[in-house]
């Protein structure tokens, strides 16, 4: 046998071997179970890969994202041969890995009901103790449409080939431009074919080497996204390297799901998404319309104070003005459609820059109005589809912050760099702590407009902007605007989610659509840098992160009842209103519970509602002049004098602090 020799990479050490031809990736990590694939080249293969001269392997780990992706797309698949052994009607779909999980589509006369589910797991946990080998086997289309003859959509993904991760979400996880592979699960002892589907790998060695795994829940999903397609089942899944992972992810969610908004918004009578109005588009009930207010009132003091000045813009114009700006042969998809009336195609509003610009372009500008600083509540209005509408974090109709700032090419590193510590200590404010940026640029598809030199030059001036805040800076190439790159504050809660919050963007190419200019100092024409700046992204969205990060239970400057008075007995209700009266009058929100229910229930209404102090009151109370204070958490402060009580609540409040 010819011996063949290999590279083994390990962070920034090279181990050179010199093996004999068949061995395998395998071979190489032998004994080391937390290895699951390897990466030749860059290229992920299977631990079955027989190794070739000069190759430099890599292990991926099964903690790895690389090992977590294939650990959960193969037991997608470990879930769809599972489907197709108890429903052998299911025809299938795509079932690629997802973040924290999987899911596989299935077209399937009846939905899935819990109860099928817990079938298919156990069925699942047949499987996986079986030991079943995941076998690689390259074959042409025309061997590939013969074998999935009975799999209309795996058809159809074959025929589209190259393009189909274009044309369904998770395609790319089966076919790609290359040539075709089927995957067969074969028998751990008689390697007969037990299952097979087409798939692009790598996978897992065998299924015993899925170590925990749980089925979360089914729902409808449209073939390749689209409406016009039919609909499917999706059955989503998680999949972990240790069963101790898997339980602290359950746990996590089961918190997630204590926190989740739409929940709270109810229970807390903040907001609701009425029928008659459609998916995706809330009202505020009047205690969220108090914190949605208390919201916009600080962000615009902060605003003013920095030099911004508050603009209006109307809810849709003529069409005309989105392909000026580009947003309708690059946005279009996400715009409602035209309205036609006075033979003119009129647009919902899906963004205000193309407003702002008119009002730039009003009048003449010169150099010493620069940087204008223009902010706007804006409410606009974006086609997002039904299956992907969530509460507030993902919704139809929001209303943005929106500044945009017109300046110079020599001003544009300074307010970048001001922009951004301004964006950050306002968020700050609204207790969010921990923050890491991310760097979207463009790539080279056709998707971007503008030439490289501005795109390089508003590339780098955000990248130092960046990393002057001395926070981890994350890159997303490829993941720019059409008119140009961006920095996107991701922030983590209270229970470690990230959320993409404020978005800071250079554009050089709408001045250049809209013929913005200003006089330079020496009487020249020039061309303004345009900033875009959504802080919140949008109020809403704001409203929903932030509702989830407290748990619903806000700090006292944002709570929508501050204090909740709760008299012992029916005698002390006029003493406790003429404390909420005082309590008003320096602008604290504060309620009298005067209502028939005993003392002890009148506390639960009120920790139920999540109101940051309680404020009671009794005989002794009366006698001093004073209150006692009662906190969410159950403890309980007495004997406070009056004014001092007042005072305490305004120092919370007035400090921002969660009491």
């Amino acid at each position: 046998m010819s011996d063949v020799r290999v590279t083994i990479q390990r962070d920034s050490e090279r181990d050179e071997r010199v093996v004999t031809t068949g061995t395998t990736a395998a071979d190489l990590f032998q004994g080391e179970r937390s290895v699951v694939a390897a990466r030749v080249a860059g290229e992920l293969k299977d631990l079955a890969y027989e190794l070739a001269e000069g190759d430099v392997v890599e292990a991926v780990e099964i903690t790895s994202e690389d090992g977590l992706n294939i650990l959960r797309h193969s037991t997608a698949h470990v879930m769809a041969q599972a489907v197709q052994e108890l429903f052998p009607e299911a025809k299938l779909g795509i079932g690629p890995p997802i973040k924290d999980g999987f899911y596989y589509d299935f077209d399937v006369e009846t939905p899935f009901h819990p109860d099928d589910l817990k079938r298919i797991e156990k069925k699942m946990q047949e499987i996986q103790k079986r030991g079943q080998k995941f076998a690689r086997r390259a074959v042409s289309d025309e061997a590939a449409r013969e074998e999935l003859a009975d799999e209309p959509y795996k058809l159809e993904l074959i025929g589209l080939k190259g393009s189909a991760a274009d044309a369904a979400e998770g395609a790319s996880a089966e076919v790609g431009a290359g040539q075709l592979t089927i995957y067969d699960n074969l028998d751990a002892k008689s390697g007969e074919l037990c299952w097979k589907d087409l798939c692009r790998g790598p996978h897992l060695p065998s299924t015993r080497a899925i170590p925990a795994f749980k089925l979360m829940r089914s729902a409808a999903a449209y073939w390749r996204g689209s409406e016009k397609n039919k609909q499917l089942q999706r059955i989503y899944g998680t999949a972990w390297p240790t069963k101790d992972e898997l339980k602290a992810y359950l746990e996590f969610l089961a918190e997630a799901e204590k926190r989740d908004h739409r929940k709270l918004g109810a229970e807390l009578d903040l907001f609701s998404f009425p029928e008659e109005l459609g998916p995706g588009l809330a009202v505020f009930h009047p205690k969220g319309g108090v914190v949605r207010k208390v919201m916009e009132d600080y962000s615009r003091r902060r605003h003013e104070v920095s030099g911004y000045e508050f603009v209006n813009t109307p809810h849709l114009s003529k069409e005309r003005l989105f392909e000026i700006s580009g947003h309708l042969p690059h946005y279009g998809d996400s715009m409602f459609p035209a309205i036609e009336f006075d033979e003119q195609h009129y647009r919902l509003k899906a963004m205000n820059c193309p407003m702002h610009n008119l009002i730039f372009k009003s009048r003449g500008r010169s150099y010493r109005e620069l940087p204008l600083r223009l902010f706007e509540f804006g409410t606009v209005y974006r086609y997002e589809k039904s299956g992907v509408v969530h509460g507030l974090t993902r919704s139809r109709g929001f209303t943005q912050d929106d500044s945009h700032i017109y300046c110079t090419k020599e001003q544009m590193p300074q307010e970048l760099d001001t922009l951004l510590t301004f964006v950050l200590d306002l968020l700050r404010d609204y207790g969010l702590t921990e923050f890491e940026l991310e760097l979207s640029t463009r790539d080279d598809s056709d998707k971007f407009i503008g030439s490289d030199e501005d795109w390089e030059e508003a590339t780098e001036a955000l990248r130092q902007a960046a990393e002057k805040q001395g926070l981890p800076l994350v890159p997303d190439p490829g993941g720019a605007a059409y008119y140009g790159p961006k920095i996107s504050v991701q922030a983590k809660d209270a229970i470690g989610r990230s959320w993409q919050m404020s978005t800071l963007q250079v554009d050089f190419n709408q001045p250049k659509r809209f013929g913005l200019e200003y006089t330079a100092a020496d009487g020249s024409k020039q061309q303004p840098v345009m900033l875009h700046r959504a802080l919140f992204g949008s109020i809403e969205r704001f409203f929903g992160v932030l509702l989830e990060h407290y748990a619903g239970a806000f700090p006292a400057w944002l709570a929508p009842v501050q204090a909740t008075c709760i008299p012992i007995g029916d005698a002390h209700v006029p003493y406790l209103e003429e404390f909420a009266a005082e309590a008003k009058a320096k602008g604290l929100r504060v309620e009298v519970d005067s209502s028939s229910d005993r003392m002890q229930k009148k506390i639960r209404n009120a920790q139920k509602a999540k109101v940051p102090f309680m404020i009671l009151a009794g005989d002794e109370d009366l006698a001093a002049g004073a209150v006692s204070f009662r906190y969410r958490d159950g403890s309980q402060e007495n004997g406070i004098p009056k004014d001092e009580a007042l005072a305490k609540l305004l120092d919370v409040v007035e400090r921002r602090v969660q009491v």
